[in-house]
């Protein structure tokens, strides 16, 4: 039977090197050719980022003569392309290049190595028939496949760690100005380099109990917040869940309507108007706030809502005190009377000492009021007449609810 005899396998291995190899004195100029086209498609990155010009040129030089040389078989085991490929997934990711640019890139210098190669078999010195280049084509799309997961994975793992490390150095800055170095100019430096916040600008803390499970008091509100237009940083600082947030044009009263939507556990939140320097005691006042929140179920609310509750818990001794010389006489009566006589003083404090509007929030007869303020009068030798008078017992009221 007549026919082509089939090429031998061995032959033609070392027929698509040698294909390759005759690319070799053309190495700068083909790179070169691809970085024009990448620096023409992708023009506005690359006036972005003016330094990975002559950085994408030496690289792209670097890629093309390794593997060039990986495909004639002739690269050393140090200069495999393989080894350019990993150093450059991470470069890539440090710069901030995003990877569907790089990969891109990659296509289209394999794209631009195959051309160069056809061209090759117009010359009648090299003798490239089409089964060597059908054969070099497939080692070089096959090797883009390498390519592409090689950098992937390089860059991934480059790209995690950056954030950890940015994570970590995030993470600092959050407890040292909770600490109170905010007011430091060097230290608010920093921040600015790394959160973008300015030294000035108003923020708020936002602080959560957090009991280390997995379900955080807050779901996802760093993305909340941001789709909101606020940029926020979040942090675990022992058993509270504590966050910066960049207030700009918006209140602390919008920022806790955002929040009430997403929080699963008791939330406060306290404002520094004036910015950094007083994140340390925004932090403080959040925390309080949250102590005076009923556990009874979700709940966030502003320190300014919760000032007396914020007051009280701030002072326990005094406020301990407080209690003991009030209405302590009231709660150490047998039975009911101590219900009825503290029901009876809450909603006269209520009523501004009125036993008329206090009998109707009773449903009693004035007269059954007027005999109780008689009692309580008695028992705690004070008179509610008295607008100082009431204030402490309306504080004493308040205290012995949390």
């Amino acid at each position: 039977m007549g026919g082509t005899p089939a090429v031998d396998a061995e032959d033609l291995q070392a027929q698509v090197r040698r294909a390759w190899a005759s690319l070799l004195d053309r190495c700068d100029a083909i790179a070169d050719d691809i970085t024009l086209t990448l620096m023409e498609r992708d023009e506005q990155w690359y006036e972005y980022v003016p330094e990975l010009q002559a950085d994408v040129r030496q690289s792209t030089r670097e890629h093309v003569r390794r593997g060039i040389r990986t495909m004639a078989g002739i690269a050393d085991e140090d200069e495999r392309a393989v080894h350019v490929w990993r150093e450059t997934g991470r470069r890539r990711a440090q710069q901030g290049v995003p990877m569907e640019l790089v990969l891109n890139a990659y296509t289209l210098g394999t794209r631009v190595l195959w051309e160069a190669l056809l061209a090759q078999r117009h010359d009648p010195t090299i003798g490239i028939d089409d089964e060597v280049l059908l054969t070099a084509g497939q080692r070089a799309w096959s090797a883009l496949d390498v390519q592409n997961a090689t950098l992937i994975d390089s860059y991934r793992r480059e790209s995690a760690r950056l954030q950890r490390r940015d994570l970590q150095r995030q993470q600092r800055l959050l407890d040292a100005l909770v600490e109170g170095r905010g007011s430091d100019p060097e230290f608010a430096a920093e921040v600015r380099e790394v959160l973008g916040v300015a030294t000035d600008a108003p923020v708020a803390c936002v602080v959560a109990h957090y009991d280390g499970s997995l379900d955080a008091p807050l779901r996802a509100p760093e993305d909340h917040l941001e789709r909101a237009g606020l940029m926020s940083y979040w942090h675990v600082r022992g058993d509270l869940y504590f966050g910066l947030v960049q207030l700009g044009e918006s209140n602390v009263a919008d920022l806790v309507a955002l929040l009430d939507q997403i929080t699963t556990g008791r939330a406060g939140v306290a404002e520094a108007p004036d910015g950094l320097g007083g994140f340390c005691t925004a932090y403080q006042l959040a925390a309080g706030t949250v102590e005076t929140l009923p556990r009874t179920g979700p709940a966030v609310a502003a320190v300014t809502d919760r000032l007396p509750e914020v007051l009280l818990t701030s002072a326990p001794d005094v406020t301990n005190l407080l209690v003991e010389r009030t209405i302590g006489p009231l709660r150490g009566q047998q039975g009911q009377q101590a219900d009825v006589l503290l029901a009876t003083l809450a909603a006269l404090v209520a009523h501004n000492g009125s036993p008329t509007h206090a009998a109707e929030e009773l449903y009693c007869h004035r007269n059954t009021v007027i005999y109780r303020m008689r009692q309580i009068a008695e028992l705690t030798g004070r008179d509610l007449a008295d607008p100082r008078e009431r204030l402490l017992f309306s504080l004493a009221l308040m205290a012995a609810d949390e």
